[in-house]
């Protein structure tokens, strides 16, 4: 039994999972566990940990994690529990519950809008009842017709389940029925005030001079909203509020205003489009919501549709407000995302600098890792950062088990290898599987290997080809020094090459850029699948054919 080389790989497993310093305590655990018999010989062996756990920490993190790759990569795979999260139970949520998901349609879904799908999906799979679809299409010059195709193939993709699917341009005599009742209640006004002007009097808490005319009046003009009497901007329909109210924003709110851009699925049929507040209001109560979700940036609209309820009498849902998702380093506006696609900056919806579900879904990010994202993050009204590196994270949990291990070598470099005799690299397809077997890479002799332009040695150092040969650079050429792994611990430094035969490679990475280079030729059977580039990152290989073309999901 080589004691050494047990305790070694434990103790480079432990500085790698520690920020590069290994404890002998924690050492001796995981040898004494693997070998009980050694318990015998405690002092013995306490001895040559202190010995190695003080080698290893004298090695800078990337020797120790080459080391441990070349040795023991099995070590490399943390262990995982099982972690017991979950949302909290939902206020008066004793049976079904009837919850809804409302995308606007100006373009496919972005990492933000999967929250919402989330959340709601979970409590009605942990409730029963029903999760609605509701587009809310209501502002014809934001919206992309192709939405209405692309946001139900990102919500099968999330796993959200839909079981009805309404669009709010298909119920616009609904809102127009709700909008003259309370019109005939006194609870509405037609304004033909300049829009400025009152929202200056709004301001002042002073109603404007049509808010208390009589009913009949207010009918007049309400006929004359539809039949182009007014145009654009010269009369709306206003919910009553308190004008006394401390809150500027809950005063009158408008409910329904003139559009004369057409639609793009009704085209020119109506030029009265309800507001968010009024359709949204009259739809929940319409499709029985039991429960509203939404970020807490909505409170102000949850009080104004309140009003609506109280004076119709219908019965509220439940409102959840969640604290704000601040998100960086990734475009997430619509708006910029379509200039940016028309000006050439972006190759479409999916480019990988973008935010949108059709973007993860092109790097390989799984929808399980946003679910659980999202899950952990929870329903709290405190405000938060998204942190992509805890979603790179869970996703790596996600394809690391899977995904096999691949060479590649960016901006590469053609080197000789002066050997005797033909080499044979044994690699394994995944180190915590061996039973999936290993990649054979042949190096001829009188061939040559690549390795990417910033791993070429200076004169005289010697390093070590991954899972090959031990070789020292002299005179342009790298030469055979053996196989021996004991030089690992010298802190030789460990390069990852390709053999000469390989395949012309690209990955796109996040930032849109190109990282041109050659892989092992295996990595034409990958098609479709998430892998790993060895010490390059996880990557989702797109193409294979002429070249393989990849883009990078995370390290």
């Amino acid at each position: 039994m080589n004691v050494d080389a047990i305790v070694r790989k434990y103790a480079l497993q432990n500085a790698v999972f520690f920020s590069g310093k290994a404890t002998v305590g924690a050492v001796l655990g995981k040898v004494m566990a693997e070998n009980p018999v050694l318990r015998q010989r405690a002092k013995e062996v306490s001895t040559i940990a202190a010995r190695v756990v003080a080698e290893v920490n004298a090695m800078p993190l990337e020797a120790q994690m080459s080391a441990l790759e070349e040795t023991a990569p099995e070590l490399l795979v943390r262990e995982s529990k099982p972690k017991d999260f979950g949302l909290p139970d939902l206020e008066n949520a004793a049976g079904p519950v009837r919850m809804r998901v409302a995308p606007n349609p100006s373009g496919p879904l972005h990492i933000g809008h999967s929250r919402m799908a989330i959340l709601n999906d979970e409590y009605v799979k942990r409730y029963g009842g029903a999760c609605i679809s509701r587009f809310e299409d209501t502002d014809p010059a934001r919206i992309d017709p192709s939405a209405y195709d692309s946001i139900p193939v990102d919500l099968e993709w999330l796993g959200v389940k839909i079981h009805e699917t309404i669009i709010q341009s298909d119920r616009f005599d609904l809102y127009y029925e709700v909008a003259k009742k309370l019109l005939n209640m006194g609870k509405a006004y037609v304004c033909t005030c300049r829009p400025d002007d009152w929202r200056e009097l709004k301001a002042k808490k002073m109603p404007c001079p049509h808010r208390e005319e009589p009913v009949e009046s207010q009918a007049t003009r309400w006929d004359r909203m539809f039949d182009g009497t007014y145009a654009q901007e010269e009369a709306s329909l206003v919910v009553k509020t308190d004008l006394s109210h401390p809150n500027p924003a809950i005063r009158d709110f408008v409910g329904l205003r003139i559009d004369e851009t057409p639609h793009p699925r009704t085209g020119t049929r109506f030029r009265v489009y309800p507001l968010m507040n009024m359709a949204v209001a009259v739809d929940d109560h319409e499709l029985g919501l039991t429960h509203v979700l939404r970020g807490k940036d909505h409170l102000n609209n949850t009080y104004r549709q309140q009003y609506i309820y109280s004076y119709l009498g219908w019965k509220e849902p439940v409102y959840v407000h969640y604290g704000r998702v601040s998100m960086e380093e990734v475009q997430l506006s619509t708006s910029k995302m379509s200039a940016g696609i028309a000006e050439g900056l972006y190759t479409g919806w999916d480019d990988p600098q973008l935010g949108t579900l059709a973007s993860l879904r092109r790097r390989g990010i799984k929808p399980q890792a946003i679910r659980r994202y999202w899950i952990e993050t929870g329903i709290k009204e405190v405000d938060i950062a998204f942190s992509w590196q805890t979603l790179n994270a869970f996703n790596k949990e996600l394809v690391d088990d899977t995904a096999a291990r691949y060479f590649f070598v960016d901006d590469p470099v053609r080197m000789l290898l002066k050997a005797s005799s033909p080499l044979t690299a044994h690699a394994p397809v995944h180190p915590a599987h061996p039973e999936r077997g290993v990649r054979r890479l042949l190096v001829p002799v009188g061939s040559a290997v690549f390795l990417s332009g910033s791993d070429v040695p200076r004169e005289g150092i010697r390093i070590r080809l991954k899972d090959l040969c031990n070789a020292v650079y002299r005179d342009g050429t790298l030469h055979f020094e053996g196989n021996d792994l004991s030089v690992l611990k010298d802190g030789i430094r460990i390069v990852h090459w390709v053999p000469e035969k390989s395949a012309e490679a690209e990955v796109r990475m996040a930032d849109g850029s190109v990282r041109k280079g050659l892989a092992e030729i295996g990595l034409k059977s990958a098609k479709g699948e998430v892998v790993q580039l060895e010490r390059f990152g996880f990557v989702r290989v797109e193409e294979t054919s002429p070249l393989i073309r990849c883009v990078y999901t995370h390290r």
